[in-house]
């Protein structure tokens, strides 16, 4: 199995205040931290701060990750989605990745290789207990694959008690372990059993909600279409599954919790409480 080319790798962590569904829950107090430094704290045990971006459409937010010693990229505000965040800063991040200031002089041929070596890892704003190993994870499937994926994102079983919940994203998966639809909806439907016995019949997967892209992949964010499946899930991912671009997957451990609701956020404050979480912290 030969090595992938990729030779550099950067953590961009997209967030907002304006969340649609629960509004400045990125500086929402967890345990005493904003939720916002908790994610950015965690991303410091995987990679040295100036491999780290912040992108953000907030002068606030900017000043929280420039107190804890992180970069930021201000982006537009009509941004509506998070990969689309970063996509819309990927020459910049690029740069960061290989600390030059200009890649003008280079032809499209070694432009292409350069992006194609380049990993960027697309860490949600509202992961406050995000597992640093992950972050290694990604890394180390995108350098043990024989060919550098278009984009990876790791996948845990779920508990039968999230099976139907629409606040955790599930993934149906091939038997390659790629992604073949994301949704809200508990994947698959098992007929003639009762929904709470669904979890006897076969594996139900969660989505980590962590991307690693290829940065050329990144790039194009705005060429693939908005689809009638990204519209109805709400769900970022779809748009990648819709044009045709291949998600790889591999299982991780561990309970991923993604702040989307005020229950999810009245749990995480119970975590941080209970210390049940003490070794992320």
């Amino acid at each position: 199995m030969g090595l992938t080319p990729i030779r550099k790798k950067i953590i961009a962590v997209p967030a907002r205040l304006n969340s649609s569904r629960l509004p400045k829950k990125v500086i929402a107090d967890i345990g005493g931290k904003l939720m916002i430094s908790r994610v950015l704290e965690q991303c410091k045990k995987s990679v040295p701060e100036s491999n780290i971006v912040l992108c953000t459409d907030s002068e606030e937010l900017s000043i929280i990750a420039k107190n804890l010693g992180i970069n930021s990229l201000i982006t537009s505000t009509s941004c509506s989605s998070g990969s689309e965040r970063i996509s819309s800063v990927t020459e910049e991040l690029l740069k960061i990745a290989w600390q030059s200031d200009d890649f003008s002089k280079k032809n499209s041929n070694d432009l292409n290789k350069i992006k194609e070596a380049t990993l960027i890892i697309n860490v949600q704003g509202d992961q406050p207990f995000l597992d640093p190993s992950v972050l290694d994870k990604i890394s180390d499937f995108c350098l043990n694959s024989e060919k550098m994926p278009e984009v990876v994102t790791p996948v845990f079983k779920l508990s039968k008690d999230d099976i139907h919940n629409p606040a955790v994203v599930k993934t149906l998966l091939n038997k390659e372990k790629k992604a073949i639809y994301f949704s809200r909806s508990a994947l698959p439907f098992v007929r003639d059993h009762k929904k709470q016995d669904w979890h006897l019949y076969c594996e139900y997967w969660g989505h980590v909600g962590i991307y690693g892209y290829r940065a050329d992949i990144l790039q194009n964010w705005k060429s693939y279409p908005v689809s009638y499946l990204e519209k109805n899930e709400n769900l970022e991912q779809l748009r990648l599954i819709y044009s045709g671009i291949e998600i790889s997957t591999f299982p991780v451990e561990g309970d991923f919790l993604s702040i989307d609701t005020f229950d999810q956020l009245e749990k995480a404050r119970e975590i941080c409480f209970k210390n049940k979480k003490e070794k992320y912290f």
